[in-house]
């Protein structure tokens, strides 16, 4: 397991060591520390030993790989009928027989709860009797899985933009769509009010149906590359502004698409399925059959959400849409659903209620409005805990809020260093959204954001 250390700026005031639980799944955590600076406080940063580890199957420790030319012919995580249903769980299997190939024995072991052991054997290697632990998105399942099996090692838990590990399928694919409808609801409210946004005035909402529409018949088109966006498209790269959230850059890439004219059928352009960025061109066969890692084995063995059938995922595409009008889906849930649609492993960390009996309170803290970990979960896995846990709600939009305001920052600092729970119903308000000079539009030849990792890029 590759593992490394920025030591406490301030060995005087050195508490003990903190391990950082990067999310995706499947971003480095070795890498993550390199860049310490941009993810804790300067008073964390002084105070501890921040310890990161690419988790097994991740980046330098045996990481899970697949063939990139089996990768690039991936189906739509959103087939049209039952002929497409069937096409995108061939492909899994042929995608799991491929990477179990290429990976090794470890790529059935990869699940997060085998990772909590990794960290209780990280601990013992340290030294220590216990750790503290900051744990982001993907991250805060293997804080909670920790928790719950090392109870007496954990010294503090800070958990930021949470995951709920006790939801079914329909509830997964729900929750993930109302939270990205509600982030987009706040940036409708944030043009309507704010003369810069390059749509301020307009109906955004219909807009964006209109585009949705235009999207459905091949009508839309990124005149960065001068070819076509299919809804879900549309509905990716939407996600990815919102993450940021970038309500600027949203606002000028639906009015350059809103401006730009329909495709040639020749130059039209069909989704590139998950795994690329919205607006990047769809891949084609590498030249070799190199690799690439993947997260799915991650989540595949973590979560067990059937679709058994294309009625099935039918039903949950039509609650989505019911859930999210404009977007539809939300595509950091569908897509990992539809990845491990057909899994034939096992599911070693199965979804369960918290059972969490650690001597110190988790602290969770959540934005409100987070497109990717809706606020009911921090608040589902906060009523989990019960008189262990006590969440801290941050006011606005985006996901990740820890570093978002001093108010965030303060209540997550004081409980790292001195193990101070803030009031019950903790709140800190939205900072001011970023504003950029009004613009007619935006070049959309630069990419939308990529959005949760299952495009590389994201926590």
């Amino acid at each position: 397991m590759a593992i490394t250390k920025r030591a406490a700026s301030d060995p005087r005031a050195r508490i003990g060591p903190l391990v950082f639980g990067t999310g995706g799944p499947g971003l480095s955590g070795v890498n993550h520390v390199a860049k310490a600076d941009q993810h804790l406080s300067p008073e964390i940063l002084r105070r501890f030993d921040i310890i990161g580890f690419d988790q097994r199957g991740v980046a330098r420790s045996s990481p899970a790989v697949c063939s990139n030319s089996l990768l690039a012919q991936q189906p739509s995580p959103v087939p049209a009928d039952e002929v497409g249903y069937a096409q995108r769980i061939s492909f899994n299997h042929r995608l799991y027989d491929n990477c179990r190939a290429h990976t090794g024995p470890l790529f059935d072991h990869v699940d997060t709860g085998s990772v909590a052991h990794d960290v209780d054997a990280l601990r013992a290697a340290l030294g220590e009797r216990r750790i503290s632990f900051y744990g982001v998105s993907y991250g805060t399942l293997l804080g909670q899985a920790y928790a719950e099996r090392f109870p007496d090692r954990v010294r503090a838990m800070a958990l930021d933009s949470v995951m709920d590990h006790s939801v079914g399928t329909a509830t997964f694919l729900r929750d993930q769509a109302a939270g990205v409808e509600d982030s987009f609801d706040e940036f409708v409210a944030w043009c309507g009010r704010t003369g810069s946004c390059a749509l301020h005035g307009r109906d955004v909402g219909a807009l964006y149906d209109n585009l949705m529409r235009r999207a459905e018949t091949g009508a839309l088109v990124d005149p960065g590359r001068g070819a076509g966006l299919s809804w879900f498209d549309l509905s990716r790269g939407t996600f990815g502004y919102l993450y940021g959230p970038d309500w600027p850059g949203l606002a000028g890439w639906l009015d350059t698409l809103d401006r730009s004219t329909s495709p040639s059928a020749e130059g039209a352009w069909k989704a590139p399925e998950a795994g690329t960025a919205p607006s990047a061109p769809a891949p084609g066969p590498p030249v070799t059959d190199e690799v690439t890692q993947h997260p799915f084995p991650v989540f595949c063995q973590d979560w067990s959400l059937p679709v058994d059938n294309h009625a099935e995922l039918a039903r949950y595409l039509d609650m989505s849409r019911d859930t999210a009008p404009h977007l539809r889906v939300s595509v950091g849930a569908v897509v990992p659903t539809m990845f491990c649609a057909g899994w034939d492993g096992r599911v070693h960390n199965p979804q369960h209620r918290l059972r969490v009996r650690t001597s110190v309170p988790l602290l969770l803290i959540n934005s409100r409005n987070d497109p990717a970990t809706p606020h009911r979960w921090a608040m589902n896995v906060a009523d989990q805990l019960g008189g262990k846990g006590r969440l801290v709600s941050y006011e606005g939009a985006g996901h990740g809020a820890y570093l978002r305001t001093p108010c965030t920052v303060g209540h997550v600092d004081r409980y790292l260093i001195d193990r101070r729970l803030p009031s019950v119903g903790a709140a800190c308000r939205a900072a001011a959204p970023p504003v950029q000079p009004a613009v007619a539009s935006r070049d959309a030849s630069s990419a939308p954001p990529a959005g949760p990792t299952w495009s590389g890029a994201r926590s």
